[in-house]
């Protein structure tokens, strides 16, 4: 597929949003990408500082994404941007996202989809309707150990599925941070006009969510949610456990808090079979723990011969040498890059090269939130899991 780099823009990410950093660092990573262009903030002072900061060409630093979008479609197609990521809080997804794919650019968006279920759907007709690819950085299927996880799953080698629980524990909302005028993050996170309806299910349940489904390659078709505030004078949930019952019969919990004082970002899981369990959590995420019935557990660990493609793809250091959160965040970049070249150079993509998450589970993240506060406000012990608004 040659060395030739895909062109990136980026809107969202300006001085003090933590995200647009994670990201340009993925972006960077692998080579894969240059980029050409962005719209940092809705200040278009600040914009233009960190356009100076990145480097990039003064005319290609946008006062907004409209004037992106729009200028950068004007340009010769051997020099506009191919791929446009957007880090922006979740209220403004939608519009930029639809507007890029309209135009013939891909998108690389930042979790979860968008601010409502409607407007995923929505998105999902775009991208069906135009043919452009979407990659959602859902950062923890990026890890080498969760995609051999998911390989030994897909392999038989657990058997039937039984059981599933994922945790995403955080602290960093035990106190009321929102109310301080200083945490940036704390104060759109919270705040249902630029979160959406979910607070710390839609900020971290998603990504816990979105482990189940993807390790397990269940889905989840009812659930019974227990969602609270327990900070005083927060709009959002900071806390909240959901029953799950999985598409082959099985159950599964999750549980999904910001107020457990002192803990920062151990986003676990563990899935169980008639004949065997594994177990992976963030906090040592170069081992996946395996527990086959009858035998000693093993730790496989990443880098080993012994791991499948899907894992050895993902990792790009010997064994023992510690990968993490922008590793994994990278991997995402990188196989869309890989995919979006092995399409203009009119070849098939890797199975490997595809194993990035996309629109379908955007419109599923989506649809957990909903589902997830619909449940919580509800005296009903089960609720379907609808994928309609």
């Amino acid at each position: 597929m040659g060395t030739m780099k895909l062109r990136l823009g980026m809107i969202g990410g300006g001085q003090g949003a933590f995200i647009g950093a994670v990201h340009r660092i993925a972006a960077r990573m692998d080579n894969e990408y240059t980029l050409v262009c962005g719209a940092f903030s809705s200040d278009p002072e600040k914009s233009t500082e960190m356009g100076r900061i990145l480097a990039l060409q003064e005319a290609r630093v946008y006062q907004n994404y409209h004037q992106l979008i729009e200028k950068e479609t004007r340009l010769p197609l051997e020099e506009r941007v191919q791929v446009i990521s957007i880090v922006t809080p979740n209220h403004l997804h939608f519009e930029p996202a639809k507007l890029a794919l309209e135009n013939g650019f891909h998108v690389i968006l930042d979790k979860p989809a968008t601010f409502s279920l409607s407007e995923a759907l929505q998105l999902k007709e775009i991208c069906k309707r135009t043919g452009q690819l979407l990659c959602l950085t859902h950062t923890y299927t990026g890890y080498p150990m969760v995609k051999e996880a998911r390989q030994i799953v897909t392999s038989g080698k657990l058997g039937n599925i039984t059981k599933v629980y994922a945790e995403y524990p955080q602290g960093w909302l035990s106190r009321f941070e929102e109310g301080s005028g200083m945490n940036k993050q704390a104060a759109w996170r919270t705040d249902p006009a630029r979160s959406g309806k979910a607070g710390a299910m839609g900020d971290i349940g998603t990504h816990a969510f979105n482990l189940i489904e993807y390790v397990s390659r269940l889905q989840v078709t009812k659930l019974c949610a227990d969602v609270n505030t327990v900070v005083r004078g927060r709009k959002l949930d900071d806390d909240g456990a959901v029953l799950l019952k999985l598409s082959n019969g099985s159950s599964g919990v999750l549980i999904a808090t910001q107020i457990a004082t002192g803990e920062e970002n151990n986003v676990k899981i563990r899935v169980y079979g008639e004949h065997g369990g594994l177990e992976w959590q963030q906090a040592d995420a170069n081992t996946l723990k395996l527990m086959m019935a009858d035998e000693p557990a093993q730790m496989l660990r990443t880098g080993g011969a012994y791991l499948s493609s899907y894992a050895s793809h993902n990792t790009r250091t010997p064994a023992g040498h510690p990968e993490g959160y922008l590793e994994a965040f990278a991997n995402l970049y990188r196989n869309f890059a890989l995919t979006i070249k092995a399409l203009l150079a009119h070849e098939e993509p890797l199975p490997e090269h595809l194993d990035f998450p996309g629109i379908d589970e955007g419109v599923r993240g989506m649809a957990f939130i909903e589902n997830v506060i619909r449940s919580g406000e509800s005296d009903v012990k089960w609720s379907e899991f609808s994928l309609e608004v």
